[in-house]
Protein backbone atom coordinates (compact mmCIF):
# COMPACT_ATOMS: atom_id res chain seq x y z
CA UNK A 1 0.00 0.00 0.00
CA UNK A 2 1.61 3.84 -0.86
CA UNK A 3 1.59 6.09 1.94
CA UNK A 4 1.23 9.65 0.76
CA UNK A 5 3.55 12.02 2.67
CA UNK A 6 0.36 14.25 3.45
CA UNK A 7 -1.45 10.67 4.91
CA UNK A 8 1.60 10.73 7.28
CA UNK A 9 1.18 14.36 8.63
CA UNK A 10 -2.38 13.76 9.24
CA UNK A 11 -1.78 11.26 11.46
CA UNK A 12 0.96 13.03 13.15
CA UNK A 13 -1.50 16.10 13.57
CA UNK A 14 -4.59 13.91 14.89
CA UNK A 15 -1.62 12.67 17.43
CA UNK A 16 -0.72 16.42 18.41
CA UNK A 17 -4.76 17.71 18.44
CA UNK A 18 -5.57 14.80 20.97
CA UNK A 19 -2.37 15.38 22.83
CA UNK A 20 -3.37 18.85 23.29
CA UNK A 21 -6.96 18.10 24.16
CA UNK A 22 -7.73 18.44 28.32
CA UNK A 23 -8.02 14.77 29.70
CA UNK A 24 -11.85 15.97 30.31
CA UNK A 25 -12.58 16.87 27.09
CA UNK A 26 -14.90 13.75 25.60
CA UNK A 27 -13.36 11.17 23.54
CA UNK A 28 -15.87 12.29 20.50
CA UNK A 29 -13.99 15.35 20.07
CA UNK A 30 -10.74 13.67 18.73
CA UNK A 31 -12.58 11.63 17.32
CA UNK A 32 -14.06 14.32 14.92
CA UNK A 33 -11.00 16.21 14.77
CA UNK A 34 -9.61 12.91 13.64
CA UNK A 35 -12.45 12.45 10.53
CA UNK A 36 -11.91 16.13 9.72
CA UNK A 37 -7.84 15.81 9.35
CA UNK A 38 -8.51 12.22 7.38
CA UNK A 39 -11.37 14.43 5.12
CA UNK A 40 -8.49 16.88 4.42
CA UNK A 41 -5.96 14.14 3.57
CA UNK A 42 -8.19 12.52 1.33
CA UNK A 43 -8.87 15.99 -0.69
CA UNK A 44 -5.21 16.48 -0.49
CA UNK A 45 -4.70 13.25 -1.96
CA UNK A 46 -6.80 13.54 -4.81
CA UNK A 47 -5.83 16.71 -5.91
CA UNK A 48 -2.26 15.84 -5.59
CA UNK A 49 -3.00 12.75 -8.09
CA UNK A 50 -5.90 14.03 -9.94
CA UNK A 51 -5.59 18.23 -10.63
CA UNK A 52 -4.69 18.76 -14.62
CA UNK A 53 -1.45 20.18 -13.66
CA UNK A 54 1.13 19.08 -11.38
CA UNK A 55 1.62 21.26 -8.21
CA UNK A 56 3.96 20.63 -5.46
CA UNK A 57 2.87 19.02 -1.95
CA UNK A 58 4.45 22.42 -0.46
CA UNK A 59 2.38 24.98 -2.55
CA UNK A 60 -0.93 22.58 -2.04
CA UNK A 61 0.12 22.57 1.95
CA UNK A 62 1.10 26.62 1.60
CA UNK A 63 -1.91 27.37 0.49
CA UNK A 64 -4.40 25.11 2.37
CA UNK A 65 -2.71 26.87 5.34
CA UNK A 66 -3.30 30.02 4.05
CA UNK A 67 -7.02 29.09 3.50
CA UNK A 68 -7.75 28.11 7.04
CA UNK A 69 -6.35 31.53 8.32
CA UNK A 70 -7.93 34.07 5.53
CA UNK A 71 -11.28 32.28 6.03
CA UNK A 72 -11.42 33.40 10.21
CA UNK A 73 -10.86 37.33 9.63
CA UNK A 74 -9.08 39.86 7.04
CA UNK A 75 -6.21 39.99 8.90
CA UNK A 76 -5.38 36.38 9.63
CA UNK A 77 -3.06 35.01 7.62
CA UNK A 78 0.29 32.53 6.33
CA UNK A 79 3.25 34.39 5.48
CA UNK A 80 5.85 32.29 3.74
CA UNK A 81 9.66 32.78 4.14
CA UNK A 82 9.78 35.81 1.24
CA UNK A 83 6.81 37.32 2.96
CA UNK A 84 7.86 36.68 6.34
CA UNK A 85 11.47 38.85 5.78
CA UNK A 86 9.31 41.45 3.49
CA UNK A 87 7.05 41.85 6.90
CA UNK A 88 10.16 42.38 9.00
CA UNK A 89 11.88 44.60 6.71
CA UNK A 90 8.05 46.88 6.88
CA UNK A 91 8.15 46.78 10.42
CA UNK A 92 11.62 48.78 10.68
CA UNK A 93 10.35 51.34 7.82
CA UNK A 94 11.12 50.43 4.47
CA UNK A 95 10.00 48.17 1.70
CA UNK A 96 9.11 47.48 -1.83
CA UNK A 97 6.11 48.15 -3.36
CA UNK A 98 3.68 51.03 -4.09
CA UNK A 99 2.52 52.44 -0.87
CA UNK A 100 -1.04 51.17 0.04
CA UNK A 101 -2.79 49.73 3.05
CA UNK A 102 -5.19 47.43 1.72
CA UNK A 103 -8.08 45.09 2.91
CA UNK A 104 -10.26 43.00 1.60
CA UNK A 105 -14.05 43.48 0.91
CA UNK A 106 -16.91 41.85 -0.86
CA UNK A 107 -13.73 40.04 -2.61
CA UNK A 108 -12.40 42.99 -3.61
CA UNK A 109 -9.42 44.70 -2.64
CA UNK A 110 -10.22 48.39 -0.75
CA UNK A 111 -7.35 50.95 -0.13
CA UNK A 112 -7.41 51.70 3.57
CA UNK A 113 -4.95 54.49 2.75
CA UNK A 114 -1.98 55.69 0.59
CA UNK A 115 1.17 56.36 2.23
CA UNK A 116 2.57 59.71 1.91
CA UNK A 117 5.76 60.69 -0.87
CA UNK A 118 4.79 56.99 -2.42
CA UNK A 119 4.11 55.73 -6.08
CA UNK A 120 0.31 55.26 -5.16
CA UNK A 121 0.16 58.86 -3.44
CA UNK A 122 1.44 60.43 -6.40
CA UNK A 123 -0.92 58.47 -8.55
CA UNK A 124 -3.66 59.87 -6.89
CA UNK A 125 -5.09 56.56 -5.10
CA UNK A 126 -7.11 57.56 -2.61
CA UNK A 127 -8.64 56.18 1.08
CA UNK A 128 -11.56 53.83 -0.16
CA UNK A 129 -10.75 53.39 -3.46
CA UNK A 130 -11.50 49.45 -4.49
CA UNK A 131 -8.90 47.78 -6.66
CA UNK A 132 -10.73 45.56 -9.01
CA UNK A 133 -7.92 44.66 -11.88
CA UNK A 134 -4.19 44.65 -11.16
CA UNK A 135 -2.42 44.74 -14.76
CA UNK A 136 -5.82 44.16 -16.74
CA UNK A 137 -6.59 40.94 -14.60
CA UNK A 138 -9.84 41.07 -12.30
CA UNK A 139 -8.83 40.81 -8.79
CA UNK A 140 -12.17 39.13 -7.51
CA UNK A 141 -11.50 35.54 -7.13
CA UNK A 142 -7.88 36.65 -5.56
CA UNK A 143 -7.23 36.51 -2.20
CA UNK A 144 -5.94 39.23 -0.15
CA UNK A 145 -2.24 37.97 0.25
CA UNK A 146 -2.65 36.98 -3.89
CA UNK A 147 -3.36 40.71 -4.88
CA UNK A 148 -0.97 42.13 -2.48
CA UNK A 149 1.66 39.75 -3.86
CA UNK A 150 0.71 40.88 -7.28
CA UNK A 151 0.83 44.53 -6.50
CA UNK A 152 4.61 43.96 -5.52
CA UNK A 153 7.31 43.50 -7.60
CA UNK A 154 10.79 44.38 -8.83
CA UNK A 155 12.01 48.41 -8.26
CA UNK A 156 11.37 50.37 -11.12
CA UNK A 157 9.36 48.02 -12.53
CA UNK A 158 5.11 49.60 -14.18
CA UNK A 159 2.07 48.05 -13.21
CA UNK A 160 -1.56 49.22 -13.75
CA UNK A 161 -4.55 49.03 -11.48
CA UNK A 162 -8.01 49.72 -12.41
CA UNK A 163 -10.16 51.45 -9.45
CA UNK A 164 -14.18 52.06 -8.49
CA UNK A 165 -14.24 55.15 -6.75
CA UNK A 166 -17.70 56.06 -4.56
CA UNK A 167 -19.42 59.06 -6.73
CA UNK A 168 -17.73 57.58 -10.17
CA UNK A 169 -19.53 55.78 -12.41
CA UNK A 170 -16.26 54.83 -14.76
CA UNK A 171 -13.97 52.98 -13.46
CA UNK A 172 -10.00 55.08 -13.08
CA UNK A 173 -6.87 53.27 -14.71
CA UNK A 174 -3.46 54.17 -13.26
CA UNK A 175 -0.16 53.39 -14.15
CA UNK A 176 2.98 53.55 -11.94
CA UNK A 177 5.86 52.46 -11.29
CA UNK A 178 7.01 50.45 -7.88
CA UNK A 179 9.40 51.87 -5.59
CA UNK A 180 11.62 51.39 -2.79
CA UNK A 181 8.90 52.52 0.00
CA UNK A 182 11.02 54.35 2.83
CA UNK A 183 8.14 55.55 5.37
CA UNK A 184 9.08 58.77 7.01
CA UNK A 185 6.28 58.19 10.04
CA UNK A 186 6.57 61.59 11.35
CA UNK A 187 6.47 64.93 9.27
CA UNK A 188 6.01 68.29 11.00
CA UNK A 189 5.56 72.33 10.66
CA UNK A 190 4.61 75.06 12.26
CA UNK A 191 1.20 76.78 11.40
CA UNK A 192 2.54 80.14 12.69
CA UNK A 193 1.61 79.87 16.84
CA UNK A 194 0.72 75.65 16.43
CA UNK A 195 2.68 72.99 15.65
CA UNK A 196 1.39 70.85 13.19
CA UNK A 197 2.13 66.74 13.33
CA UNK A 198 1.76 63.95 11.23
CA UNK A 199 2.74 60.33 12.12
CA UNK A 200 1.97 58.80 8.94
CA UNK A 201 2.68 55.01 10.55
CA UNK A 202 3.67 53.55 13.58
CA UNK A 203 6.76 51.62 12.68
CA UNK A 204 10.09 51.01 14.93
CA UNK A 205 11.12 54.87 14.49
CA UNK A 206 7.84 56.59 15.02
CA UNK A 207 7.58 57.52 19.03
CA UNK A 208 11.67 58.70 18.23
CA UNK A 209 10.17 60.94 15.26
CA UNK A 210 7.62 62.04 17.03
CA UNK A 211 9.74 63.16 20.16
CA UNK A 212 11.88 64.55 17.82
CA UNK A 213 9.35 66.51 15.89
CA UNK A 214 8.19 68.41 18.92
CA UNK A 215 11.88 69.33 19.88
CA UNK A 216 11.66 71.32 16.68
CA UNK A 217 8.38 72.84 16.97
CA UNK A 218 9.63 74.33 20.49
CA UNK A 219 12.57 75.43 19.21
CA UNK A 220 11.12 77.09 16.00
CA UNK A 221 8.08 78.47 17.52
CA UNK A 222 9.15 78.98 21.68
CA UNK A 223 6.75 79.82 24.47
CA UNK A 224 4.24 81.25 21.86
CA UNK A 225 3.00 77.90 20.77
CA UNK A 226 -0.75 77.97 21.23
CA UNK A 227 -1.65 74.56 20.94
CA UNK A 228 -0.76 70.87 18.78
CA UNK A 229 -2.51 69.58 15.80
CA UNK A 230 -1.61 65.23 15.67
CA UNK A 231 -2.67 64.26 12.40
CA UNK A 232 -3.57 60.48 11.99
CA UNK A 233 -5.66 61.12 8.92
CA UNK A 234 -5.21 57.94 6.45
CA UNK A 235 -2.71 56.53 9.13
CA UNK A 236 -3.01 52.60 8.25
CA UNK A 237 -1.71 51.88 12.02
CA UNK A 238 1.43 49.55 12.64
CA UNK A 239 2.85 48.52 15.75
CA UNK A 240 1.13 48.09 19.34
CA UNK A 241 3.57 49.15 21.32
CA UNK A 242 4.11 52.11 19.20
CA UNK A 243 0.63 53.09 19.39
CA UNK A 244 1.08 52.86 23.29
CA UNK A 245 4.20 54.89 22.98
CA UNK A 246 2.65 57.84 21.18
CA UNK A 247 -0.68 58.06 23.56
CA UNK A 248 1.95 57.95 26.71
CA UNK A 249 3.93 61.06 24.89
CA UNK A 250 0.63 63.42 26.07
CA UNK A 251 -0.81 61.39 28.88
CA UNK A 252 0.31 61.75 32.75
CA UNK A 253 -1.57 58.91 33.82
CA UNK A 254 -4.21 56.15 33.24
CA UNK A 255 -5.18 53.14 31.01
CA UNK A 256 -4.04 53.99 27.30
CA UNK A 257 -5.55 50.32 25.53
CA UNK A 258 -6.10 46.93 27.06
CA UNK A 259 -6.45 43.65 25.01
CA UNK A 260 -8.79 40.62 25.58
CA UNK A 261 -8.05 37.93 24.22
CA UNK A 262 -10.21 34.69 23.94
CA UNK A 263 -9.09 32.73 27.41
CA UNK A 264 -10.04 35.02 30.48
CA UNK A 265 -6.62 35.32 31.72
CA UNK A 266 -5.54 37.10 28.59
CA UNK A 267 -5.80 40.79 29.17
CA UNK A 268 -3.30 42.87 28.85
CA UNK A 269 -3.69 46.34 30.30
CA UNK A 270 -0.79 49.16 28.81
CA UNK A 271 -0.77 51.99 31.05
CA UNK A 272 0.84 55.99 30.98
CA UNK A 273 4.15 56.96 32.61
CA UNK A 274 4.33 60.42 33.96
CA UNK A 275 5.74 63.16 31.52
CA UNK A 276 3.94 65.12 28.98
CA UNK A 277 5.73 66.31 25.72
CA UNK A 278 3.87 69.07 25.61
CA UNK A 279 3.25 70.05 29.00
CA UNK A 280 -0.60 70.45 28.64
CA UNK A 281 -0.85 72.81 25.65
CA UNK A 282 -4.31 72.30 23.71
CA UNK A 283 -4.49 69.32 21.48
CA UNK A 284 -6.62 68.37 18.14
CA UNK A 285 -6.28 65.19 17.03
CA UNK A 286 -7.11 64.49 13.01
CA UNK A 287 -8.71 61.56 12.33
CA UNK A 288 -10.74 60.13 9.20
CA UNK A 289 -11.86 56.70 6.98
CA UNK A 290 -8.62 55.72 6.77
CA UNK A 291 -7.17 55.88 10.27
CA UNK A 292 -7.12 52.31 11.42
CA UNK A 293 -5.84 50.15 13.86
CA UNK A 294 -2.98 51.70 15.59
CA UNK A 295 -4.22 55.35 15.03
CA UNK A 296 -7.63 54.55 16.43
CA UNK A 297 -5.60 53.12 19.54
CA UNK A 298 -4.02 57.31 19.78
CA UNK A 299 -6.84 58.88 19.58
CA UNK A 300 -9.26 56.88 21.52
CA UNK A 301 -6.88 56.84 24.57
CA UNK A 302 -6.61 60.92 24.01
CA UNK A 303 -10.14 60.90 23.48
CA UNK A 304 -11.24 59.39 26.55
CA UNK A 305 -8.52 61.35 28.69
CA UNK A 306 -9.91 64.36 27.93
CA UNK A 307 -6.60 65.29 26.53
CA UNK A 308 -7.27 65.75 23.10
CA UNK A 309 -10.15 67.28 20.93
CA UNK A 310 -10.71 64.30 18.05
CA UNK A 311 -11.53 66.47 14.93
CA UNK A 312 -12.64 64.76 11.79
CA UNK A 313 -14.84 61.81 10.95
CA UNK A 314 -15.40 58.30 11.85
CA UNK A 315 -12.08 56.04 11.72
CA UNK A 316 -11.89 52.81 9.74
CA UNK A 317 -12.94 50.51 12.98
CA UNK A 318 -10.39 47.87 12.58
CA UNK A 319 -10.19 46.74 16.46
CA UNK A 320 -8.35 43.76 16.88
CA UNK A 321 -4.57 42.77 17.22
CA UNK A 322 -2.89 40.46 15.59
CA UNK A 323 -0.07 38.06 16.15
CA UNK A 324 3.26 37.21 14.05
CA UNK A 325 4.15 33.59 15.12
CA UNK A 326 6.97 32.08 13.40
CA UNK A 327 7.20 28.84 12.01
CA UNK A 328 10.98 27.58 11.75
CA UNK A 329 12.00 26.51 8.86
CA UNK A 330 9.16 27.85 6.88
CA UNK A 331 7.84 31.46 7.31
CA UNK A 332 4.91 32.44 9.87
CA UNK A 333 1.67 33.09 10.67
CA UNK A 334 0.15 35.95 10.78
CA UNK A 335 -3.18 35.73 13.87
CA UNK A 336 -6.08 37.77 15.30
CA UNK A 337 -5.35 36.50 18.89
CA UNK A 338 -7.26 39.97 20.40
CA UNK A 339 -9.48 42.90 20.38
CA UNK A 340 -8.71 45.98 21.73
CA UNK A 341 -10.52 48.49 23.86
CA UNK A 342 -10.09 52.11 24.64
CA UNK A 343 -9.94 53.45 28.28
CA UNK A 344 -13.38 53.69 28.37
CA UNK A 345 -14.06 49.67 27.57
CA UNK A 346 -15.27 50.76 24.22
CA UNK A 347 -14.91 48.15 21.28
CA UNK A 348 -14.19 49.73 18.47
CA UNK A 349 -14.05 47.12 16.12
CA UNK A 350 -16.10 47.59 12.90
CA UNK A 351 -17.70 50.97 14.58
CA UNK A 352 -14.22 53.02 14.64
CA UNK A 353 -13.48 56.25 16.81
CA UNK A 354 -16.22 59.19 16.58
CA UNK A 355 -14.98 62.25 16.39
CA UNK A 356 -15.50 64.78 19.38
CA UNK A 357 -15.94 67.12 16.39
CA UNK A 358 -17.42 65.80 12.84
CA UNK A 359 -15.67 68.04 9.90
CA UNK A 360 -15.66 66.31 6.50
CA UNK A 361 -13.34 67.38 4.51
CA UNK A 362 -14.83 70.30 1.69
CA UNK A 363 -14.13 73.52 0.11
CA UNK A 364 -14.94 76.68 0.97
CA UNK A 365 -16.39 79.51 -1.80
CA UNK A 366 -16.87 82.60 -1.41
CA UNK A 367 -20.25 83.67 -2.02
CA UNK A 368 -20.57 87.15 -4.54
CA UNK A 369 -23.46 89.23 -2.18
CA UNK A 370 -22.73 92.04 -4.91
CA UNK A 371 -21.65 95.13 -3.61
CA UNK A 372 -22.54 96.49 -0.06
CA UNK A 373 -22.49 100.02 1.14
CA UNK A 374 -20.37 101.09 4.05
CA UNK A 375 -19.73 103.71 6.25
CA UNK A 376 -17.03 105.22 4.72
CA UNK A 377 -19.12 105.48 1.21
CA UNK A 378 -21.43 107.88 2.86
CA UNK A 379 -21.48 111.68 2.15
CA UNK A 380 -20.44 114.05 4.99
CA UNK A 381 -19.31 111.29 7.13
CA UNK A 382 -17.21 111.69 10.18
CA UNK A 383 -13.67 110.45 9.51
CA UNK A 384 -11.44 108.55 11.94
CA UNK A 385 -8.26 109.69 12.93
CA UNK A 386 -7.19 105.84 14.10
CA UNK A 387 -7.33 104.85 10.29
CA UNK A 388 -4.17 102.90 9.75
CA UNK A 389 -2.55 103.36 5.94
CA UNK A 390 -4.65 101.01 3.53
CA UNK A 391 -2.41 98.70 2.21
CA UNK A 392 -2.95 96.56 -1.02
CA UNK A 393 -5.01 93.69 -0.90
CA UNK A 394 -5.05 90.31 -3.20
CA UNK A 395 -7.25 90.16 -5.86
CA UNK A 396 -10.38 88.24 -5.44
CA UNK A 397 -9.45 85.29 -7.61
CA UNK A 398 -6.09 85.31 -6.12
CA UNK A 399 -7.85 85.11 -2.46
CA UNK A 400 -9.93 82.04 -3.82
CA UNK A 401 -7.06 80.13 -5.08
CA UNK A 402 -5.47 80.45 -2.03
CA UNK A 403 -8.74 79.41 0.28
CA UNK A 404 -8.72 76.28 -2.63
CA UNK A 405 -5.55 75.08 -1.55
CA UNK A 406 -6.40 74.98 2.45
CA UNK A 407 -7.12 72.00 3.83
CA UNK A 408 -10.41 72.81 5.61
CA UNK A 409 -10.25 70.11 8.48
CA UNK A 410 -6.78 70.79 9.56
CA UNK A 411 -7.86 74.96 8.80
CA UNK A 412 -10.68 74.39 11.09
CA UNK A 413 -8.44 72.57 13.63
CA UNK A 414 -6.08 75.55 14.61
CA UNK A 415 -8.72 77.99 14.42
CA UNK A 416 -10.41 75.59 17.40
CA UNK A 417 -6.61 76.08 19.07
CA UNK A 418 -6.20 78.98 18.54
CA UNK A 419 -9.56 79.87 19.98
CA UNK A 420 -8.96 78.00 23.39
CA UNK A 421 -5.39 79.69 23.64
CA UNK A 422 -7.34 83.53 22.90
CA UNK A 423 -10.62 82.42 25.80
CA UNK A 424 -7.99 81.15 28.24
CA UNK A 425 -6.03 84.15 27.89
CA UNK A 426 -9.12 86.39 28.42
CA UNK A 427 -10.13 84.65 31.13
CA UNK A 428 -7.19 84.82 33.15
CA UNK A 429 -7.35 88.74 32.45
Amino acid sequence: MRTSVFGVAAVGLAVVAAYMMPASMPQAGSSDTFRQLKLFGDVFERVRSEYVEDVSDEVLIETAINGMLTALDPHSGYLDAKKYRDMQVQTKGEFGGLGIEVTMEDGLVKVVSPIDDTPAYRAGIQAGDVITHIDSEPVLGMSLAEAVERMRGPVDTSIALTLRRAGQEEPIDVSMARAVITISPVRWHSEVDIGYVRITAFNEQTEASLREAVDALEAEIGPEMKGVVIDLRNNPGGLLEQAVAVADAFLDQGEIVSTRGRRTDSVQRFNARRGDLVDGLPMVVLINGGSASASEIVAGALKDHGRAIVMGTRSFGKGSVQTIMPLPGHGAIRLTTARYYTPAGTSIQAKGIVPDIEVVQARVEEIDEGQARREADLRNRLENDQLDDETGEASDDEAQAAEDEKDYQLERALDLLRGVAMFGARTVQ
